[in-house]
């Protein structure tokens, strides 16, 4: 944990001034218990940014592929980001998410799997609904509002939290949760774009 205190500090010192990073919402982030933090992907600094501004510690889903890189690898494992498979149903890494929110942690995630080429908001995969429906996290939307350019003004909206109690009750279906996520990520970024 000290390991990723530290990388928190630099990493704000560097990138908040760098892209003059507004953080707009975070008096809507919970301060206690487990939170699936849904946020649209335009970026590969997304994480730190989306994970600098909130006081709490977020754990992330992160590439497979990314693990296997020297140094960067071993930064974002001690960073507590842990492996997915992209493409395919990864039940390590559905457990592991899962086991981070029912200890009461932040699990980050980009409900879209990849980077946006074009900046728009795409599609989200099912595993986002998976999560919020087997946990009794709350979901909180975020949007990433660029351009990331060096000392341009760069919006990290937190949305309200998403109850998910009356759509687990409905026996609501991860791709529906998903859907209804995405939208409020997609409101967010109509509103403060």
């Amino acid at each position: 944990m000290k390991f990723y205190t530290f990388a928190k500090s630099v990493a704000y010192s560097i990138l908040k001034p760098l892209y003059r990073i507004e953080a707009i919402g975070t008096e809507n982030f919970p301060k206690e218990g487990g939170v699936l933090l849904c946020s649209n992907h335009i970026n590969n600094f997304d994480p730190p940014v989306v994970g600098i501004m909130i006081p709490r510690t977020v754990y992330f889903m992160a590439k497979e592929e990314l693990f296997a890189v020297p140094i960067l690898g071993d930064i974002i494992r001690r960073c507590n980001a842990f492996p997915v498979k992209r493409g395919m149903s990864d039940r390590d890494a559905l457990r592991k998410g899962l086991s981070v929110l029912k200890e009461g942690h932040i699990l980050g995630i980009f409900p879209e799997g990849t980077r946006s080429k074009t900046g728009e908001l795409g599609k989200g995969l099912a595993g986002v609904g998976f999560f919020a429906l087997r946990s009794n996290a709350q979901v909180v939307p975020c949007a990433v509002i660029g351009p990331y350019k060096a000392f341009r003004k760069l919006k990290v909206v937190y949305g309200k939290p998403m109850q998910m109690d009356e759509l687990r009750k409905a026996k609501a279906s991860p791709e529906e949760v998903t859907e209804l996520i995405m939208a409020e990520i997609h409101k967010l970024i109509i509103e403060y774009r």
